[in-house]
């Protein structure tokens, strides 16, 4: 992908030395196969793990059905294994390839690998793990498939890509090997946009959505803020794409709205119950957030004509209260 601040969403696994002597041959593979049933034993194992910790702190507090609670903790933690485990295993056999290959297969005796052996398996690898991908990426197009298939998508190219970066550093892949890696390359780069570009506009519009069912006002703005970091991930990595641009400018504009409509609520709560200081101050802190750059200039002046006039109202109610006598109004 060439650009380092991805890094943090997809960090990149150490590789092994490439020199390879005779004993390091006899040695097994470093990288140990991913095993589903190993996966779901463990699994089970820190559920058990959980219900026993849980249990021994509750029945030491005295508490009188310690099992209860216990029981349903370790339910959430085998849950969500289970629920992870088709992503995380995908994931586990692409690095494996990646990484290992398919030396379990490989007859050959100590010392018997050549150069050109390296090569080709080296090739047959990323060829093997390039048609991996690009199953996957058709799984995540598919019809009701969610944000994070796509941002999985999206880990497996960056993988793909450190991996063949560093197999053509290194030298191991012939000058005909090589073009065809960097063609895989290209077309890898290509599916990590479209899946990385697409992760963060599903998600941001499903974050959004949720702010605008939201009853809260802090709720709202919380969930908004969840949509916007979605989209300045992906603006660090793809820094000119405009319909990411576009998307932060809406959800910017959706979080001063929110913040308008809750100091113009405060101030007209305020001037029902005849606080008119107090109602023009929140209508000023409404003014404050619709003069914020994000909102459109259109939509900024309107709104400032009628908070204004409000704030007029507020005023011509506020002389007749100050004759009155100091103390009248709260």
């Amino acid at each position: 992908m060439g650009n380092n601040s991805a890094d943090q969403f997809f960090p990149r696994s150490p590789r092994p030395n490439s020199r390879v002597s005779a004993d390091a041959h006899a040695r097994p593979a470093r990288g140990r196969m991913p095993s589903s049933t190993g996966y779901l034993v463990a699994a089970i194992v820190i559920a058990i793990a959980v219900f026993v910790g849980l249990w021994w702190i509750l029945i030491s507090g005295g508490d009188e059905a310690p099992w209860l609670p216990a029981g349903l903790a370790s339910s959430v933690v085998l849950l969500v294994a289970l629920s992870a485990r088709e992503v995380i295993m995908r994931r586990a056999w692409t690095r494996y390839l990646l990484e290992n290959g398919i030396q379990g297969k490989s007859k050959n005796r100590p010392g018997e690998t050549t150069r050109s052996q390296k090569r080709a398996f080296s090739s047959s690898v990323h060829s093997a793990a390039l048609r991996s991908i690009q199953k996957q990426s058709a799984v995540a197009e598919a019809s009701g498939s969610t944000p994070e298939a796509h941002l999985d998508v999206a880990h497996l190219c960056h993988d793909y890509l450190a991996s063949t970066d560093e197999a053509i550093r290194s030298g191991s892949l012939g000058s005909e090997k090589g073009i065809a890696v960097r063609a895989g390359q290209e077309r890898v780069r290509a599916l990590h946009k479209h899946h990385f570009l697409t992760w963060a506009r599903l998600q941001s519009r499903a974050l959004t959505y949720e702010a605008q069912q939201r009853a809260r006002t802090f709720d709202k703005i919380e969930t908004a803020m969840k949509a916007l970091d979605c989209l300045d991930s992906a603006s660090r990595v793809y820094p000119d794409e405009p319909e990411l641009m576009e998307s932060k400018v809406a959800i910017g504009e959706f979080i001063a709205s929110v913040k308008v409509a809750h100091w113009v609520e405060l101030a007209e709560r305020s001037a029902f119950k005849g606080h008119y200081r107090r109602a023009i101050d929140r209508y000023r802190d409404a003014l404050f957030y619709l003069n914020q750059d994000v909102v459109k200039e259109d939509v900024r002046t309107a709104g400032t004509e009628k908070i204004e006039a409000e704030i007029a109202k507020l005023k011509t109610r506020l002389r007749p209260v100050s004759a009155a006598g100091p103390g009248y109004e709260q």
